[in-house]
């Protein structure tokens, strides 16, 4: 007869029985699986935390140079560096296509300021950029296609399938507002000191309103598209038909 020591070890040991994962976890874990896979694309698109932080150098070497040293030599000190950064991810092996973004980018920049003759310009294409992509966004949610929802379904690879459901359309309309508010206060204000000829603050402005914004409003993305997939499925007519 099995004693009272033995029989407690058996019901501890089966309290210990590991417990089959329901249908709704195996969702729950492949919906994380390809959310993750979605925002390492993202991320890489955009050269990484890193590449975001690179994207300041160019500006921070141009100011003080055009201060001391006049404009030719800060337009290529600006595409020294965008070269070097190139350089540096060739080097690494890392994905290039935001680096030679990047030095493309510089030498718009560049360009402007060395036809204009003045520093400002160097800021004159992202600030119009800024406009651009505000208005992008803002019309995408106008029309009812935020452009984060079309963004995450061709990265994950779902389509539009998530226009069928209001819920997550209202998710990425708030994910897809946030851009438009970075955008939009990237213009307004970098445009103020533009027309101001407040160049240094300028040059402060476009790094404090870089990558620090960007990564506020990709943090709100990553939520947005998250707690999208893990709502249960309900399709709307209304919103399949919008």
């Amino acid at each position: 007869m099995p004693s009272s020591n033995e029989n407690a070890a058996e019901i501890h040991t089966r309290g210990r029985e590991p417990i089959d994962a329901g249908p709704s976890d195996v969702v729950d874990r492949s919906v994380d699986a390809e959310n993750e896979e979605a925002e390492q694309t993202l991320l890489e698109q955009l050269g990484g935390f890193s590449g975001l932080i690179y994207s300041t150098l160019p500006v921070l070497v141009f100011v003080p140079v055009n201060t001391f040293a006049g404009l030719t030599a800060a337009i290529w000190s600006a595409l020294g560096v965008a070269a070097a950064i190139l350089v540096w991810r060739l080097v690494r092996r890392s994905p290039i296509q935001p680096a030679i973004s990047g030095f493309l980018g510089v030498g718009i920049c560049a360009f402007i300021a060395y036809r204009m003759g003045e520093a400002k310009g160097f800021f004159l294409f992202g600030i119009y950029t800024s406009l651009v992509y505000a208005g992008v966004f803002l019309v995408s949610m106008l029309v009812r296609w935020p452009l984060v929802g079309v963004i995450w379904g061709v990265l994950n690879g779902h389509g539009t399938e998530w226009r069928s459901d209001r819920r997550v359309v209202r998710l990425y309309d708030l994910a897809t507002t946030t851009w438009v508010i970075v955008f939009g206060a990237r213009y307004l204000v970098q445009s103020q000191l533009y027309d101001t000829d407040r160049t240094g603050w300028l040059a402060f402005a476009r790094i404090a309103m870089g990558w620090p914004l960007t990564a506020v409003a990709l943090a709100v993305t990553v939520w947005a598209v998250r707690r999208a997939g893990h709502l249960p499925v309900r399709r709307d007519t209304a919103a399949e038909t919008a």
